[in-house]
Formats: structure tokens, sequence, C-alpha cells
């Protein structure tokens, strides 16, 4: 994995330390490209279209991803070898033979019907019969439970039984959920794991039946939650200064991108600042004014950016990254009761930014609090501690670099000298 992460190797498994930004779509689209967000343009969960004035979050087709994937270079190599493709991010239209991702029918009243975009196009009405829509209410917010991640299990296990693909890449979304919600050191998010465990074995075993000869099964993390205690709001930042703007609607203050000097679309533990025509002198004036900010780790200048493999155009002017157990809120008012209505609601498509606090849905008023030190668990910074590090996983020991460090002694030694680093 050249320029995506290293790999310290031991046996049939791996340390791996993941790419910057640590966030779902980015270091999906490094796995399946073997290319940095410099090459293929996933500069985080979202874009800002220039052009447009606009947030694009979760939502946006495969062509955003600017390099060919791992089943185009198999079609390349021999159009006879099948891939499916199973909930990765911006998969929508990819060049797959098989799909399943989620794509809800949004509906003139507001409200969301479940339904998936799926090649072959027929293929999701065929998965209904038997496994009924996917549980899109338990894929994200406060429903968020293990019972999306056991939906695509099931239906990957009926997709390799009929087609029987030669590659099928799954995203198991279920450690996600608790651990930033509680901590990833929480008894829910230890739950989790358990819960995990079990979906991954009927997995193995469901794949074990479809194809006439075991798997090789490479499975990896894509990043590791940290604990957090602190959180930024850059944007509150950007207003106090006199650089953000809102513009006074009936349901509260929304951002105005049109008159914003800079304004950040944050996600997770970094965020992208925009500047008004990437004016020098103010993008200077707006890295001053994040130098030593509390939770800000570091300020990332184009030069900052070309270091992490993060200098495409479709980045921000700077790059604010947090510390390991700090995070960012994408807030901008300075009250709660001129917050606009959609920040109370779970609402992936209006709001610029990333935001975990839907996870804690209040029945009783059938809102979000707006109290963002609920959350206690986030990713996305640069992987500098142990507690960052996630793990390859392979079903055939000594795989990795062609078994020549499957040697367990190997392994010891290049982890002792990895933490020492």
């Amino acid at each position: 994995m050249p320029n995506l992460s290293r790999l310290f190797v031991g046996g049939g498994h791996a340390i791996l330390v993941p790419s910057f930004p640590a966030v779902t779509c980015a270091v999906q689209a490094n796995m399946t490209t073997g290319c940095t967000p410099r090459e293929h343009g996933v500069i985080a969960n979202g874009f800002y279209w220039r052009d447009q004035r606009r947030v694009e979050m979760w939502t946006s087709w495969n062509d955003c991803i600017l390099r060919p994937q791992i089943w185009d270079m198999l079609h390349d190599r021999d159009r006879a070898i099948t891939s499916a493709v199973w909930f990765p991010l911006h998969s929508k239209g990819s060049g797959a033979d098989y799909i399943c991702t989620p794509a809800p029918v949004h509906n003139a009243d507001g409200s969301e019907s479940p339904w998936c975009f799926t090649r072959p196009e027929q293929l999701y009405d065929e998965l209904t019969v038997k496994h009924g829509h996917f549980p899109l209410h338990h894929f994200w917010g406060p429903l968020a439970d293990v019972q999306s991640t056991a939906w695509i299990v099931e239906t990957a296990i009926a997709t390799a039984e009929r087609y029987k693909p030669n590659f099928f890449y799954i995203y198991l979304p279920h450690l996600d959920y608790a651990a930033q919600r509680s901590g990833p050191d929480s008894k829910a998010a230890h739950q989790a794991v358990v819960e995990l465990d079990a979906e991954i074995g009927k997995l193995i075993a469901g794949f074990e039946k479809a194809y006439s000869e075991k798997p090789l099964w490479l499975a990896a993390s894509e990043y590791v939650i940290t604990s957090v205690n602190s959180v930024t709001y850059p944007n509150r930042v950007l207003r106090e200064a006199g650089l953000l703007k809102t513009i006074e609607l009936e349901d509260g203050e929304h951002l105005d991108f049109a008159n914003s000097k800079a304004w950040a679309m944050v996600d997770h533990q970094f965020s992208h600042v925009f500047v008004q025509d990437s004016d020098p002198k103010m993008v200077k004036k707006v890295a001053r004014l994040f130098a030593k900010h509390p939770g800000i780790a570091e300020v990332l200048d184009a030069e900052g950016m070309a270091k992490y493999n993060l200098n495409h155009e479709r980045s921000g002017d700077l790059v604010l990254v947090s510390d390991p157990h700090s995070w960012q809120a994408y807030y901008w008012w300075d009250d709660d009761n001129k917050a606009p209505q959609y920040a109370r609601t779970v609402d992936i498509h209006r709001k610029p930014g990333y935001d975990p606090v839907e996870l804690f849905f209040d029945a009783r008023s059938k809102t979000i609090p707006l109290n963002a030190n609920l959350v206690h668990g986030s990713h996305g910074a640069p992987a500098r501690d142990l507690n960052q590090r996630g793990v390859l996983l392979t079903s055939e020991p000594g795989i990795f670099l062609g078994g020549q460090l499957a040697d367990s002694q190997v392994a010891e030694l290049i982890l002792k000298q990895f933490t020492e680093e």
C-alpha cells in the first residue's frame, strides 16, 4: 500500500496506520484506488462545490473519485473477473458488476422511503422479498445499531451464492456508533465488538458455503475512534472575527456562502476552510486565528496539505487539524434560539459538515440537542499514538510481502521499532 499507510507485519495480521484524513470516504477511496486524495480528489466525507456554492456530504456518485478503482483494474486485466461492492460510500454508478448501497427516495413531504441503488437494477427488489428493506434508520443516527450491518451481511451472502463474484468489497459500519456516543472504551463500544464479531462469523460461514473454495479474506480497519473530551467551533471563531456571515431566515440563521470571507466545512477531527477568492492575505489572517487555538494541533496551508497528500483543488485554502482528544463542530450561532431548524434534526443534506450529535436524538422533544459535548469518540486526525492505529488481517498468514515477515520474532522487532518512533 504505497503512499497510503504503513504496515507492520506479523503472521496473518499487521498494524495499519490510517491515512489522513482518517474518515470513511477518503480512506475508502485510498483503499480502492491505491492513490491519495491529491490524486483521487476525495478530500473528506463531503465536498464544497465552489462554482455552485453548495456543500454535498456523503451522497456524491462514484464519478467524484477521479482514479480507477479495484474493480476497474480487474476489468482491465480480464473482463471475466467480476466484482461486488456492498455499501462503501460513493459506490453509486461505479464500474463493479454487482452493487448495493443506500439511495433513499426523498418524498415531496420531506420524508424518506428506504431504497438502495443496485446493479443489476432489479436486484434490490429481489433482495427485499426475503430480507425486507434495508433498515436505513439503523444505518446512521439515533437508531443506529447492528441491524444495518446484519442486513448487509445477509444480502452479501445471498449475492455470493447467486453470482459468485471473484472479488467482494464489503463495508460493515457497526463499530462507528457506540464508540462515538459513549467513547471507544465504554461498555457499549465493547458490546458492539461482540455483535460485529457474530456477524463476521455469519459472513465467513455463508461465503464458505457459497464458493467451492474458501475465499481469501482481508479485513481492514479504516481508522480508529479515540476518546474526546473537548470540541472546537471553527465557524464561531470565524464569525467572531467578522469573516463568516449569516442570513436571517424564518427558521434561524443560515450560513451565507456568498458573503462570507471564510467558513469551515467540518468533518470529525479536521475541517477545510474556504476563503473567498482564495485571497492570500485573508488565508494568512485565518491561519493566524487558529495558530494557537485550543484543540487545534495543526493549521495546514498549501505546503502543509502537500505533506499529507491533500493538496487538491477541491481542498480548502486551509485545513484545521484537531488534537487527538478534540473534535470540531459545524455550529456558527452564538444563541441556540437562532440555530437553523435543521440543526435539531437528522439531516445530512443541509448541514455544511458532519454532525455526530445526531446520535443523541431526544425522544420526548423529538429533536437533536445542541450540545456538542455529548460526543465522546471521534476520528480523522493523523495517527500519532498507538491507540489511533488499526489492523489489517488476513486468512492466509504470510501473504503480506510474500510471507517474508510472517515470523513472529521479526514482527516483534518491527513493532518495537514502530512504538519507539
